[in-house]
Order: C-alpha cells, then structure tokens, then sequence
C-alpha cells in the first residue's frame, strides 16, 4: 500500500484509526479524478454466519470506494442513495472495488463500483449517488 501522503488527502482521512472503514479493515490504496482503488482486508469480523464475506462489509467498501471518488474533485459529498448486485458469494483474504463515475454533477454524483475477490472474479456490482457538497478548505 502507498504511503498516506502520497494518495489524496482523501484517503489520508479515512485511513486513519478511528474511522469507520479502517476499523473494519477498509483502505483506500488510489484516488485520482475519474478513479479510485480501494481493499477490504477480510478478517473473522468480516463474516456472515456462512462462512462468506457478510454484505454490510461488501456495502461499506463499496460506499468507502465510491465516496472517495466522488470527493476526488475536491468537494466534500454525502451517501444519498445507492443500490447493488451481490453476483456470486465473496470470499478470500482480500476484496478489491474499484469506483469510477458515470456522472459528476454540481449536486450530485453517480458512481459505478464493482467489487472483486482475490481470484480476479467480479462479485457484486453497484452504483451510489452522492450528494456534493462545498470544497475542503485547504
């Protein structure tokens, strides 16, 4: 993974303890306009009573991911609505989601995520809105 200070401020944030996503083993590994990178360290925490990878932790990446897309312009933004396509049963060490847009608004964004265990195989597909807000002050 590349050092904080080399991924977008961003990330810097939500790679932090404390936060949500890095308590439940969520790291944002690349933001850059248009894209953004994201894994989900799968550990016990992470499993649903079948022994897969339990989709509020699938939803958590993915909204992480999206997010972080979205603000990749500069703006702080919210979760407005999402939605999201469980393909097949995650599971491994290691999910990764990548999240590009499919529309950046001045109110809200649409952003396309898909989700994808260590074996390369697509496992769920989804798409968030967020709703944009001012710029991070610098």
């Amino acid at each position: 993974m590349e050092p904080l200070e080399k991924i977008e401020p961003i990330a810097s944030v939500v790679n932090q303890p404390h936060q949500f996503s890095y308590e439940n083993g969520i790291y944002v590994t690349k933001v850059e306009p248009g894209r953004a990178e994201g894994v989900l360290e799968v550990g016990p925490d992470s499993i649903n009573p079948h022994g897969m990878v339990h989709g509020g932790a699938l939803a958590t990446l993915a909204d992480t991911v999206g997010g972080s897309c979205a603000c990749a312009t500069g703006r702080r933004c919210v979760t407005a609505g999402s939605s999201m396509e469980f393909l097949r049963p995650a599971s491994g060490k290691r999910i990764t989601c990548i999240a590009t847009p499919k529309k950046e608004g001045r109110t809200l964004s649409v952003i396309q995520v898909e989700l994808y265990n260590d074996q390369g195989k697509l496992v769920v597909t989804g798409t968030f809105t967020f709703f944009m807000m001012e710029k991070v002050p610098k």
